[in-house]
């Protein structure tokens, strides 16, 4: 199955004041991952920054909508908990390209998708939402004041009716406290090698932890997306192109030293609730990225406890997308093993008993 590279369905790029605030709209939930993956793993962030920009610019060309390139956020939760390690999620993120590039190119998706009950997805959400609290009330507890003040910030902004727009306030308050520990970063552009950050290590936690991740990005990046291309922008995009572009994304960006991404719905709703309607959107986001690339030195000062206030955030809006479940105690009993158990288990054990439950109904 070909990408088709030809604008239609009204598709086109522009730069409007609207593409700006679509772009901003998109990294409010983007950044804190990527930053908390540049502090707490051996990510090399200036790759990371560049290779998202890189793909922005990509796939907005190619499909000329503010179609979403995040972080695989199953994958970058188990990091950021260290559950698996970088060399781990580099490995997953591998497979996981290969998986989605086959299917998509077999037309496969739409098949596999019957397989994978919404509930066991939204579990698996759940799972990594868990995971990325704790892991944000561990680095809050380390220093509570300024935690305190950060959460404080959020709620003022929330209050403010700017709810969407916390986790960029509170990301720039913190690189503010940054700048004034560390100054102003000389810009540096990095070097383009192989593995910069190691190499991929395959294991079980690498395996169980694509998956898992396969699970999220066939209901929430693929088939989800694809349906709001539609709704939104009279758009016909087929769920195996989405699925053919993010597993041909994975397998360049990862070697060169980014992380596994996707096209999230959230963040194509993101761009498009900010103003976005065609993918100079992400030319702008683009650039804003490869920006942040050369002044990365900041984030080795940004503050652990603010840190900690945006991966709540974060988890925040995984559970409210987690909470839209058919069967709300199976996606609760697949978060909750995620969290005390591991993703991969908990993956497994839904999805058999999904399948014993909706028997024949598919």
């Amino acid at each position: 199955m070909a990408l088709s590279t030809e604008p239609r369905d009204g598709r086109s790029l522009t730069v409007t004041s609207g593409e700006l605030t679509g772009a901003l709209g998109d990294s409010v939930t983007v950044l804190p991952v990527v930053v908390a993956l540049g502090a707490l793993t051996s990510a090399s962030l200036p790759h990371v920054l560049l290779l998202f920009g890189a793909f922005q610019v990509v796939w907005g060309v190619v499909y000329g909508l503010p179609l979403s390139v995040e972080p695989m956020k199953a994958l970058a939760g188990l990091a950021i908990a260290g559950t698996i390690s970088y060399a781990e999620l580099a490995a997953a993120g591998l497979l996981a390209g290969a998986a989605l590039l086959v299917a998509g190119r077999t037309g496969a998706l739409a098949r596999l998708e019957r397989y994978v009950g919404e509930p066991v997805v939204r579990g698996v959400q759940l799972a990594v939402a868990l995971l990325l609290a704790r892991a944000g009330f561990d680095l809050g507890v380390a220093d509570p004041a300024l935690a305190l003040a950060a959460a404080c910030l959020v709620t003022v902004v929330a209050v403010a009716g700017h709810r969407r727009a916390a986790a960029l306030v509170v990301l720039g308050a913190g690189g503010v406290l940054a700048l004034a520990a560390t100054g102003v970063p000389t810009p540096t552009l990095p070097a383009l090698r192989p593995f910069p950050a190691g190499l991929p290590r395959l294991s079980t936690g690498a395996v169980e932890g694509a998956a898992a991740q396969l699970a999220m990005t066939v209901g929430n990046a693929a088939v989800a997306t694809s349906l709001l291309c539609s709704d939104l922008f009279d758009a016909d995009v087929a769920a195996d192109d989405l699925a053919s572009s993010m597993g041909a994304t994975c397998l360049v960006a990862v070697p060169l030293g980014g992380l596994p991404m996707c096209h999230g719905s959230g963040g194509l709703a993101g761009k498009y609730a900010f103003g976005a309607r065609t993918g100079g959107a992400n030319l702008v986001l683009g650039a804003l990225y490869v920006g942040a690339a050369l002044a990365v030195g900041l984030v080795a000062a940004f503050p652990m406890a603010v840190l900690g206030v945006l991966l709540l955030l974060v988890a925040v809006q995984l559970v409210l997308s987690a909470r839209e479940t058919g069967m709300p105690l199976l996606t609760l009993v697949v978060g909750v093993v995620g969290l005390l158990w591991n993703v991969g288990a908990a993956f497994v054990l839904g999805l058999a008993a999904w399948l014993v439950l909706t028997r024949g109904s598919y």
